[in-house]
């Protein structure tokens, strides 16, 4: 089985992933990001770097993908949690590109994305733009400390847009008046829904975050 966490940057999605791997018995699997040499410099100069920064995450992300989550959803019959899928990249190109580098990026990702995995179920967690600004000064990555409100509002809008249409299963849930990081109740009914949606026992009938 294998489950895939996903969302705008800030929205909790290495949270909830760390915090489900017991109850799930599951190995996790961790976007590596902080190694993409132009990402600092993306968040200095969007338009500029865009397309190498968009280059470097899509080949990391289907090496990841490839070595690690196709190998272990073979090895055995256990448990995948991961914060991240393959199509992320894509829904970042759609801000970020235009033109003939959308175009190429398009192209590349296609072909890619016919060996990768995908997810028995998406975990799509939401939250309006200013609770997601919140989140990402408090956690206070440097590369993130100028980021402009107007990309995140926009980024938001684009994963809205993209989830709307998905065709996989996924789960929506909306994280701005829950808390699964302090909150073990929360915590614990973000675990019942995927639970439901998966029809894996035990999880309760009626829950709320409807």
């Amino acid at each position: 089985m294998y489950i895939a966490v996903e969302g705008v940057i800030g929205v909790g999605k290495t949270t909830l992933v760390r915090s489900l791997k017991e109850a799930f018995a599951a190995e996790i699997c961790l976007e590596v990001f902080e190694e993409n040499p132009f990402l600092a410099l993306f968040y200095e100069d969007r338009e500029r770097y865009a397309f190498q920064t968009q280059m470097f995450f899509l080949l990391s992300r289907y090496h990841q993908q490839r070595r690690e989550i196709q190998d272990r959803i073979h090895r055995d019959n256990g448990s995948l949690l991961s914060d991240y899928t393959f199509d992320k990249d894509a829904i970042f190109a759609r801000l970020n590109l235009a033109g003939d580098e959308l175009e190429m990026y398009f192209n590349i990702h296609a072909a890619l994305a016919e060996k990768i995995p995908q997810p028995d179920l998406v975990v799509y967690l939401k939250a309006d733009t200013p609770v997601l600004m919140e989140r990402i000064a408090r956690r206070d990555r440097p590369y993130e400390r100028d980021m402009e409100w107007s990309y995140i509002d926009a980024l938001n809008h684009t994963y809205t847009d993209y989830f709307a249409g998905y065709s996989g299963d996924v789960l929506t849930l909306d994280t701005d008046d829950i808390d699964f990081v302090r909150s073990r109740e929360d915590l614990n009914t973000v675990e019942d829904r995927i639970r439901q949606a998966l029809k894996l026992a035990p999880f309760q009938s009626k829950l709320p975050l409807e």
